[in-house]
């Protein structure tokens, strides 16, 4: 009788899990084909923006509430897939993304580059407080698929946006230094199909470099603090990326030096009353973050050494300033996240993730790869980065990022620089 029973309860749980499946799989089919109803009753959509039990529908515009009985606020918004802020012609597009802020002053913005694969996106999740152990959630910013990685091509393209209920704006970026990028913008001539920089013909290859830079100046101007990833302890890519970056960025200020005269659906224009002075330079702190450290390069002394060349390296950049505000907790140097490298008062961040393995070594001497992400975490949402210069509301910035990307690309310094680049005969023509 006992066996019965148990026989009985396990094709109940079968039956139960088929049917499971099968519902899963119907509504697959129908995200593929756009049939999904708007006006469907289920849970809130597979990737959220923000968590819905702190917002409220009525208070804020262009968001929904857990508790409502409809999805008839949710369609009106733009689908999730299409918020990103620039398009295959390096436009900027604030339309997509606006419904989504507020009139809300106390928010950070934090914006992510580096090469592809070292871990942009799972950073960003971990800022954004996403639970991978959800049943049926995806991520907010997709993460590279092993057929993505076999058929060497990138998941982020442009500036793909998110804010979270905290009022935390997350800004995940294409991957520089990409070669599936530059694959897809060359012509069979060489030539790019981007025009990086109006009125300018060139060849991919230089297009390309440029549209790193530029990514970089825009982050740089536009958000609060700036993740800087690279892979390793010996790529020094991305340290050349930002210096080039601190060189380059003049006359181009904070979001909130800007009128806010921009309408929703205009991306162009760029008023010349508008034109920010030199001394007025913002720029965002960075976070200098290396992933996939093996076990032999996270020492101490590798470490320490990491330290005092990346000090060295910025010393006479902009990036490295007076050391202000509260002091953050100091950490020993064999823990995965180092940071606050002093040089007198001056200070850079510096955090290493190890690398991730499946079976993690109980012998390790450092933290796990899980471990040193919720740290990381942690002391990233406890900075207290630099302040625009004057108050600015959600919507007003991504407004005004709109004009600063005009900005960007028509900078005279950035078009010297390419002009100097071309002379040079490192890029074709």
């Amino acid at each position: 009788m006992q066996n019965f029973s148990t026989n009985l309860g396990f094709l109940l749980f079968e039956h139960r899990l088929a049917e499971c499946i099968e519902r899963e799989r119907e509504r697959e089919r129908e995200r593929e084909e756009g049939t999904m109803a708007a006006s469907d009753p289920s849970p809130a959509p597979k990737i959220l923006l923000a968590k819905p039990s702190l917002l409220s529908a009525s208070s804020v515009p262009g968001k929904f509430s857990e508790d409502d009985s409809s999805s008839q606020l949710r369609s009106r918004l733009p689908s999730v897939a299409s918020l990103n802020l620039l398009s295959d012609s390096w436009d900027f597009h604030i339309d997509r993304f606006l419904p989504f802020l507020t009139e809300n002053t106390d928010f950070t913005v934090i914006g992510v580059i580096g090469p592809a694969g070292v871990g942009k996106s799972t950073i960003m999740n971990e800022l954004y407080g996403f639970d991978s152990t959800s049943p049926g959630m995806l991520p907010p910013f997709s993460i590279s698929s092993e057929e993505t990685r076999a058929m060497a091509r990138h998941c982020s393209t442009g500036i793909e946006p998110r804010i979270s209920a905290e009022r935390i704006i997350l800004l995940d970026t294409q991957p520089v230094f990409s070669a599936s990028v530059l694959a897809e913008m060359m012509r069979p001539d060489g030539s790019s199909t981007i025009s990086v920089i109006s009125g300018e013909s060139m060849s991919a290859e230089l297009a390309h470099e440029l549209m790193g830079i530029q990514l970089a100046v825009l982050l740089a101007s536009i958000c609060h603090i700036l993740l800087v990833v690279s892979d390793g302890v010996h790529d020094d890519s991305m340290w050349h990326l930002m210096f080039t970056v601190d060189l380059l960025k003049h006359g181009i200020s904070d979001p909130s030096m800007l009128a806010s005269s921009l309408s929703q659906s205009s991306t162009s224009g760029l008023d010349k009353d508008n034109k920010v002075p030199e001394h007025e330079d913002y720029i965002a702190t960075p976070v200098f973050v290396h992933t996939k450290l093996q076990d032999q390069d996270f020492t101490p002394q590798i470490i320490v050494q990491l330290r005092k060349a990346l000090m060295q390296y910025f010393e006479p950049s902009s990036f490295v300033r007076e050391h202000a505000g509260k002091k953050l907790e100091e950490q020993h140097v064999s823990s995965s996240m180092v940071h606050s490298s002093h040089m007198d008062s001056k200070m850079l961040n510096l955090y290493a993730i190890p690398l991730k393995k499946k079976d993690e070594n109980p012998r390790a001497q450092h933290e796990s790869y899980i471990s040193a992400l919720w740290k990381l975490r942690d002391l990233i949402l406890s900075m207290k980065p630099p302040s625009f210069t004057r108050p600015v509301s959600e919507r007003e910035w991504l407004k005004n990022s709109a004009k600063i990307w005009e900005q960007v690309k028509n900078s005279p310094t950035i078009l010297e620089y390419c002009r100097t680049l071309q002379q040079s005969g490192i890029f074709r023509r």
